[in-house]
């Protein structure tokens, strides 16, 4: 095994193109996420494509940009790998396994996707150190195939809504949060997006355009309490209503089995409803009012990462 760290990884082959690269998991339900961001699209998209195809421990591959999200299983999985074709990708995640306060992801690549796996990654930002199992995999592009061990610190995903902080009168809720958002700066945090939610706009107890605001991170364990203080704290500080609503959740892939997706953008609920689906969730609330943006908040952190759809009217698609 040949252990380099990202400088030498850059030393050895000179700096590359990647700008981050960050991993989030939820061991209670063995799912990771995954982001990289890269100088250019291309690169993104070409390695999107070809480890979804690959398989292995990917299910999801998602591009913004020049930014990618991989959502993947924890542990090791076999890969469709080989030269590229219509059925076998150019490079693969092959494992996701957490040590410790540490994850270590595997690939594999072949050719120019090679250079990618055992050149471009290990040099990201975010990256701790890179374990190569022989001098054959430093040796990058042509046919060549390489394998990689990349290891970067264990991050967690952490999910806010936060809804009805504005009145008829002032403010707006998506203001509020991202300047939350933005004055977050706590050691082990990285804000990762805010996404503005279309709510039932047919609601007759709202202000105008009945919108919430969800705010992602990714966190370290042993930062997350603080997080959390800091957001409640915040929203409630700037807030210029008293019926703010903030919600809380640590994991990921909430929204994947909730029918509140929809019911949350086309029915009118209760408090108590919602409060209900929060607790089957795991979504916690962090407001101290027990008022109807508990609605709005819980539609917000189940959105959160659902793409552009949030922000339309329940069906409506790009």
């Amino acid at each position: 095994m040949i252990t380099l760290t990202p400088d030498d990884v850059k030393q050895r082959f000179g700096p590359l193109f990647s700008k981050k690269f960050l991993v989030m998991v939820d061991e209670k339900a063995g799912l990771a996420e995954i982001l990289e961001q890269c100088h250019a699209r291309g690169t993104i998209e070409w390695d999107a494509m070809n480890r979804r195809r690959a398989g292995g421990a990917v299910t999801t591959c998602a591009v913004e940009g020049s930014t990618m999200t991989i959502r993947a299983c924890l542990g090791t999985h076999p890969v469709n790998f080989g030269a590229a074709a219509d059925t076998i990708g150019g490079q693969a995640l092959e494992a996701v396994d957490v040590s410790g306060d540490e994850v270590i992801t595997t690939w594999a690549g072949i050719a120019g996707a090679g250079v990618g796996v055992a050149a471009y990654l290990p040099q990201a930002p975010g990256v701790i150190r890179a374990e190569y199992p022989s001098e054959d995999d430093l040796k990058v592009g042509g046919a060549r195939t390489n394998h990689v061990r990349i290891v970067s610190p264990k991050y967690e995903k952490i999910a806010f809504g936060i809804d009805d902080t504005d009145t008829k009168q002032e403010g707006a809720t998506w203001v509020i949060a991202l300047k939350c958002a933005e004055a977050c700066r706590i050691e082990g945090v990285e804000f990762l997006n805010m996404r503005l939610i279309q709510l039932n706009p047919a609601v007759p107890s709202k202000t105008t355009n009945c919108v919430g605001s969800a705010l992602n991170f990714a966190a370290r364990p042993g930062s997350i309490d603080a997080l959390r203080e800091f957001i409640c704290t915040f929203v409630e500080e700037h807030t210029f209503s008293k019926d703010t609503g903030i919600a809380f959740f640590r994991g990921i892939g909430t929204e994947t089995d909730s029918p509140f997706l929809r019911v949350i953008k086309t029915e009118i609920l209760t408090v108590e409803k919602a409060e209900k689906e929060a607790q089957r969730l795991g979504v916690e609330y962090l407001d101290h009012n027990g008022r109807k943006g508990r609605i709005g908040a819980l539609g917000a952190v189940l959105w959160a990462n659902r793409g552009i759809e949030a922000a339309g009217l329940y069906g409506e698609h790009l």
